[in-house]
C-alpha cells in the first residue's frame, strides 16, 4: 500500500522521487523495494537497531523479498514533514517500537498515527524495544492533548478520532 501512495504521489506531483514517511521499522511500516526511487524520511533513529537487521527481523514474521536499509533522514521530535502542499509535525512516541512517530497537520486536524493507536485498541509492544507502558505514556502525553477533534488513520484498519478513542478505548479508559 504505501508503494502504492509513493506511486501515486509521484504521478501526482509530477516528480520522479516521492517522499515516503515510515511511521516505525518493523512489519508494515518498512519501505524495501517499490519500483519507483522514493526518498525515505522516518522513522526516529531510536529504530536503527531495527531497520539495520530488516532482513532476519522480517523473516520470523514470513516477510521475504525485503532489504535492510536506512533512511534518508531520520524524524525527530518536532520537525516538519512536507508532502506536496502538506505540511506534517513529527511527534516521537516511543512504546510500539522505540522510534515511532506519528505524523500530524494542525490545520487539517489529522494524525497519521502509524501503530501507536488504533480504533478500540493500541498498537503491540511485543516486538524488540516496545514498552507498553511507554505506549501509553505516548499516547496520553503525546496524541490525547491534540484535541478530541482531530481525526487520524493508523497503520491498518480503520481510523477514528482522539475524542472517540478517549471515550470508547479500553487501553485508554482503564478497562483493561
Amino acid at each position: 500500500m504505501i508503494c502504492a501512495i509513493g506511486a501515486a504521489l509521484a504521478a501526482i506531483l509530477n516528480k520522479p522521487r516521492a517522499v515516503t514517511a515510515v511511521t516505525r521499522a518493523w512489519g508494515r511500516g518498512i519501505i524495501a523495494v517499490c519500483g519507483i526511487k522514493v526518498e525515505i524520511e522516518g522513522p526516529h533513529v531510536a529504530d536503527k537497531f531495527l531497520l539495520d537487521n530488516v532482513v532476519s527481523s522480517g523473516a520470523r514474521f514470513g516477510m521475504t523479498g525485503v532489504r535492510d536499509f536506512a533512511p534518508d533522514r531520520w524524524l525527530d521530535e518536532g520537525e516538519q514533514v512536507k508532502v506536496g502542499e502538506l505540511t506534517f509535525d513529527i511527534l516521537h512516541c516511543p512504546g510500539h517500537s522505540p522510534g515511532s512517530v506519528v505524523f500530524f497537520n494542525k490545520d487539517m486536524r489529522f494524525a497519521h498515527v502509524g501503530d501507536v493507536l488504533f480504533n478500540g485498541s493500541v498498537g503491540r509492544s511485543d516486538i524488540p524495544g516496545g514498552d507498553h507502558a511507554t505506549l501509553i505514556q505516548s499516547i496520553t502525553d503525546k496524541l490525547l492533548p491534540l484535541g478530541d477533534d482531530v481525526s487520524f488513520i493508523c497503520g491498518h484498519g480503520p481510523g477514528s478520532s482522539i475524542g472517540q478513542e478517549r471515550m470508547t478505548n479500553p487501553f485508554l479508559t482503564g478497562a483493561m
